[in-house]
């Protein structure tokens, strides 16, 4: 039977935690008794090489001595035979596919989005970000960019657009506070904007463009453009379905709602009334009573027929249509 591994002896390598500068593994430069502690009797402490700060161990470290120490589970060779058995045939299909995306929350094993290298201070993003620069530098990638890239490809491989709910709906509203923002500067300047028309002459000179009014006084002739953010703010709107008609404001699309399928509007106009289009039906029934009535006639008065019907011994026979009115 082999014998649980002992935590409690000193550590020749640990990890340490700058506050301004991240994480770092070094030999200890100071260790510190604490038989207090039943799982592990040491504090270390070390010179940060950046700052020359002295840091002590990781607090996530020294959690895991704390769970090794603690760790149940089997010990004799017996026990980790059976325990490994087990796990014959997993992870199945349906496991992998439940499991393949947990590395992810630490980044173990996360696929490298190298499209951005890490460059702490170098993107518009850093000024709001609250990854540690000494950790990003240290990384292969930026950190947050890694996220997103790795985010997007598990909703894809999983067919899950739900996962991204969170991230759009951030995006949305930074799509809305711009709108905001474009709305109150087209208020702030007007929806017009003017500037006097001019020209350059021969001589390179500027001449603004003038006439002469009815009474005499001399005015600037003045261009009157639209302002240039009427065109991205509509351009916002309708992109991000931001209209009326869109988020179901219009009366066109609230009287649709409040309608049974197949019902007609409060508002709507008939085309025919009833009166109207019994007259019409009636009217073409009568058109094709004379229709037959002509057919008849033709038919009777057709020679080959007429002959036909003799030598058969047959009779023609004239069909009369009587339209009433109901």
């Amino acid at each position: 039977m082999s014998l649980k591994k002992d935590h409690r002896s000193q550590l020749k390598e640990v990890t340490f935690r700058c506050v301004r500068h991240g994480g770092f593994k070094a030999e200890p430069a100071r260790v510190d008794a604490d038989p207090d502690d039943a799982v592990h009797p040491w504090r270390y402490f070390s010179l940060c090489p950046v700052c020359d700060e002295e840091c002590a161990q990781a607090h996530w470290e020294r959690s895991l001595l704390k769970a090794w120490q603690k760790a149940t589970g089997p010990i004799s060779e017996e026990g980790k035979a059976a325990s490994a058995e087990n796990l014959v045939g997993h992870p199945t299909k349906e496991e992998s596919l439940r499991t393949r995306f947990n590395a992810m929350k630490h980044g173990a094993s996360a696929k490298v989005a190298t499209y951005f290298p890490a460059k702490p201070d170098g993107y518009a993003m850093c000024a709001t970000c609250d990854v540690d620069r000494y950790f990003c530098e240290q990384q292969p990638c930026c950190v947050k960019q890694t996220q997103n890239f790795m985010l997007h490809h598990a909703a894809f491989e999983q067919r899950k657009p739900g996962m991204l709910t969170g991230m759009y709906s951030e995006l949305q509203a930074a799509v809305f506070s711009i709108l905001q923002q474009i709305i109150m500067t087209i208020i702030a300047d007007g929806v017009k904007l003017t500037r006097p028309e001019f020209h350059f002459d021969e001589r390179g000179k500027l001449s603004l463009a003038t006439y002469t009014d009815e009474k005499g006084e001399s005015r600037t002739i003045m261009e009157v453009s639209a302002h240039p953010l009427l065109k991205s703010m509509s351009e916002l709107l309708t992109k991000n379905n931001m209209s009326l008609a869109d988020m179901g404001m219009t009366n066109k699309v609230i009287e649709a709602d409040d309608m049974l399928p197949g019902q007609l509007g409060s508002n709507t106009i008939p085309i025919l009334s009833d009166d109207e289009y019994k007259r019409r039906q009636l009217a073409a029934l009568q058109d094709l009573s004379a229709k037959v009535m002509r057919s008849n006639q033709l038919t009777a008065s057709d020679p080959i027929l007429v002959e036909f019907g003799r030598e058969n011994g047959h009779v023609g026979q004239v069909i009369d249509v009587e339209v009433r009115e109901q």
